[in-house]
């Protein structure tokens, strides 16, 4: 009788591992984005995981020019393709970007789930992003002087920044001009 609750404690333990395992390549083919996906799942970034298994999100690179108006300044974009299915496209202008950056950019696309991004979301996202950056960045290894290391750099000192009463993320994003066009806070 111990043998036999034993070997379904094992199986149901198995099971359940089993079921919360991710590969990363069933988000993407690219091997770079694979790596960051890999290095999401090292560092516990389950909910980021989470999200792109339950949407079914597919990962790519990507030229956003037929994406939005301003695809040298834009990083990445979470979208639906013609067949409806939610994607995350990363700005192929960082294609050489290194794999925590891509990792943070993955972070933050992933944690869009409406159809149209709120305040909230958008604050969401971002602090993802800025708490991935802070988490992945390594102090002994030299980052490329880029738009998207100023980026990173810049929202990780404001998650460091803020406090509970204090916000700064949010408040950037709710006093920017753009977002406040793009989220519709009047």
């Amino acid at each position: 009788m111990k043998k036999l609750v034993v070997f379904f404690a094992a199986f149901i333990l198995l099971t359940v591992n089993q079921a919360f395992a991710y590969r990363a390549t069933d988000f993407s083919s690219d091997s770079k984005i694979v790596a960051a996906i890999n290095l999401l799942e090292q560092a516990g970034e389950t909910d980021v995981l989470r999200n792109l298994q339950r949407h079914g999100i597919r990962v790519s690179f990507d030229d956003l020019t037929s994406y939005t108006y301003n695809a040298s300044k834009t990083f990445a974009v979470s979208t639906y393709n013609k067949y409806g299915t939610r994607v995350i496209m990363i700005n192929s202008i960082y294609r050489n970007a290194p794999v925590e950056q891509i990792a943070c950019l993955v972070a933050h696309e992933s944690m869009h789930v409406k159809r149209v991004a709120d305040l909230e979301e958008e604050t969401i996202a971002t602090q993802k992003e800025a708490a991935t950056w802070v988490r992945l960045r390594s102090a002994s290894k030299a980052y490329p002087d880029s738009r998207l290391t100023r980026r990173l750099d810049k929202l990780g000192g404001m998650y460091m920044a803020s406090s509970n009463g204090n916000n700064i993320i949010q408040n950037k994003i709710a006093s920017n001009g753009f977002y406040r066009a793009q989220l519709g806070i009047n």
